[in-house]
């Protein structure tokens, strides 16, 4: 992967050089550390290792420090089922993986299951049918599965499928979910009751919802709720 890329980079760079009649050094020559020391560096050996090594090892540490592991094995195993160029990125270790984090769908005997049901689905998608070729995602492949029946005959294929397009959703809820938590019950109202603490969050994820409920619904929604001493 890195040897491709950086010969894609460097085809790219010698085309911008030379359009704009820039000098492009001989990759096999010293590359000039100092004046007075004649250096061991060749030009490709600094721009290979010491640039865009550099950089994709950066970046793959960036990518390390913000997503955890088990983030990491969701996130290989939705890329796993993706169908793009005939699922060029299958990996049945990946997804495995990624089925082993539903335990409630997925026991021992439905893992072995899903096992023999990958081996075969993908043989079938790959050769057997032209109709998966020109996929465009993961939701194109439900559709895909649900249409031709193909839902029934690979179903724990069919429901990890599903819980793949689940999973942004649920992981963007319970973000959000604790980003107002954090707004709500800060340190003034650390001592806000559970059930009013709900009340405040639902009032606050949901709020695109509640612009459309009128005042006087919901003080006719309070008020109906008990007998109270004010009438509002």
């Amino acid at each position: 992967m890195r040897e491709s890329g950086l010969e894609s980079l460097m085809d790219e760079v010698s085309s911008f050089c030379g359009k704009h009649d820039i000098l492009v050094p001989e990759m096999t020559e010293d590359y000039p550390r100092s004046k007075r020391k004649k250096s061991e560096i060749s030009y490709l050996h600094h721009f290979r290792v010491e640039v865009f090594y550099a950089v994709i090892d950066l970046q793959l540490q960036e990518l390390n420090n913000r997503f955890d592991v088990v983030t990491s094995d969701l996130l290989l195993g939705m890329a796993s089922l993706n169908p793009v160029d005939s699922f060029a990125n299958f990996s049945k270790s990946r997804i495995m993986k990624l089925a082993e984090y539903y335990k409630s769908e997925f026991g021992d005997n439905e893992l072995r299951d899903l096992s023999y049901q990958l081996d075969s689905f993908i043989v079938y998608a790959r050769e057997c049918d032209s109709k998966f070729l020109n996929l465009k995602g993961i939701k194109d492949l439900a559709t895909m599965m649900a249409q031709t029946n193909l839902d029934q005959t690979w179903s724990l294929v069919y429901l990890l499928v599903k819980l793949a397009l689940i999973l942004p959703v649920a992981t963007a809820s319970v973000e959000r979910a604790f980003s107002s938590m954090k707004l709500i019950k800060n340190d003034l109202r650390n001592s806000i009751g559970e059930e009013f603490l709900n009340g405040c969050l639902v009032c606050k994820i949901e709020r695109k919802i509640f612009e459309n409920v009128s005042n006087d619904a919901i003080i006719d929604r309070f008020q109906n709720m008990k007998s109270r001493r004010v009438q509002l």
